[in-house]
């Protein structure tokens, strides 16, 4: 499939996806979009920012408008199911259902934690036919009797690897259980571990089999650079590189207090900035999410919990101010740029003390950071205070890599 209007769709859902600019699909979307509109099951990994989103709304929306049963009647209650692990991700898919779903009379219903559940089962009350749903909320929903899942023909697993990582396995078996064994069920996961190969091998029957790329490593079009720099020098590292850099910057902490104490000290410093954690209300994460996509804010500063779940056009900088916790995790951080064919930029900040840390990712992932010298030349470092010898921005890639063993002589 070379073009979405190569497809057999519904007259409704071609005329939105042209509307909407979706002409060429991706790699993941080409592979994966044919065998699930023949009711196949299918097991996809690629890596963030490839378009996984759109690979499994399209076959449902397809095969729930398009495919009516005789006289149009239509069966009653949810019919597909999209289990994703944050709450952003949620409203996100929803955004995408809502611009595809024009005019083909398919409603949707979000069921996530954080937010009042009086509009969401009224959204299921009034009977929509897909529901997107975190699965704490909704295992909490079936407990207590509010949400059928009885009828469901289509089940999604979105981002597998990170509901597994944020300890979903157990709600997932109790709410697969709710779920018709008959169902057809798509995976889409960033990783296979152990853990999603076990999820695959008690759910999954027969799968079309689609990989794009390299998932343990960036996506080719981000270049990686390495700073090594002492925690007190951090903030004037940033506050300079923004200064000195053009496009939006997402900067990782890895507590939420810390992002807090960071977003503060960068409005201080006079730049447009918000965060987003897990210990903000909803609200607030919508209203810092919003203000990022729409240009209030430059900067972001957010905690692992946004890694997957933000989907930004047009951020240019991925700084990690402090590095993840697991390798894995640096790869889902810097999937956040170099989207859609653009070409974006991550950061990693590091201190002398985390060496043996970075040696960990390079060596796990199969990257390289190239690594940037901060004092003047000819400066010891403690003379050379906040003095940062940034690259010209036509060369991007300085000639010397990171190793710890000449770094430590350039000391």
């Amino acid at each position: 499939m070379n073009h979405f209007s190569a497809l057999s769709l519904n007259s409704a859902l071609k005329g939105n996806l042209a509307r909407h600019g979706f002409v060429v699909p991706t790699p993941v979307q080409a592979q994966s979009i044919p065998p699930s509109l023949e009711g196949r099951d299918v097991v996809a990994t690629a890596q963030t920012g490839t378009g996984k989103t759109l690979a499994f709304v399209l076959p449902i929306l397809e095969q729930l408008a398009g495919r009516e049963q005789p006289a149009g009647r239509k069966t009653p209650g949810v019919q597909a199911l999209i289990l994703s692990p944050t709450r952003e991700l949620v409203i996100q898919i929803e955004e995408t259902f809502a611009k595809l779903a024009q005019g083909t009379g398919l409603r949707t219903a979000a069921v996530v934690g954080g937010l009042s559940e009086l509009p969401q089962l009224k959204a299921l009350r009034k009977g929509a036919q897909v529901v997107i749903a975190t699965p704490g909320r909704l295992e909490d929903f079936l407990d207590r009797g509010l949400v059928n899942l009885g009828n469901v023909r289509i089940a999604v697993l979105d981002e597998a690897d990170r509901m597994l990582d944020m300890g979903f396995l157990p709600a997932i078996r109790r709410i697969l259980d709710h779920v018709p064994g008959n169902r057809q069920t798509l995976l889409f996961s960033a990783t296979i571990e152990k853990s999603v190969a076990g999820l695959i091998g008690s759910y999954v029957r027969n799968p079309v089999r689609v990989a794009i790329g390299a998932v343990t490593k960036p996506v080719d079009q981000v270049d990686l650079f390495l700073y090594e720099v002492e925690q007190d020098k951090k903030l004037g590292l940033l506050t300079r590189m923004i200064g000195d850099e053009s496009g939006k910057f997402l900067v990782f902490s890895r507590t939420k207090h810390g992002a807090d104490r960071l977003a503060l000290r960068l409005k201080l410093a006079g730049i447009s900035s918000t965060c987003i954690h897990g210990g903000r209300s909803q609200n607030q994460r919508n209203q810092a999410l919003g203000g990022f996509k729409n240009g209030q804010f430059r900067v972001m500063v957010a905690t692992d919990v946004a890694a997957r779940g933000i989907h930004v056009d047009g951020i240019g900088h991925v700084v990690n101010y402090d590095l993840p916790q697991v390798p894995e995790d640096f790869i889902h951080r810097v999937g956040r740029t170099g989207r859609a064919g653009a070409r974006g930029t991550a950061w990693t900040f590091a201190t002398r003390a985390e060496r043996g840390e970075i040696r960990k990712i390079q060596q796990h992932l199969g990257v390289q950071l190239t690594g940037i010298q901060l004092a003047t030349s000819g400066q010891p470092p403690e003379a050379a205070g906040n003095v940062i010898s940034m690259p010209p921005k036509q060369a991007r890639r300085p000639a010397q890599s990171f190793s710890p063993r000449r770094r430590r002589a350039a000391h």
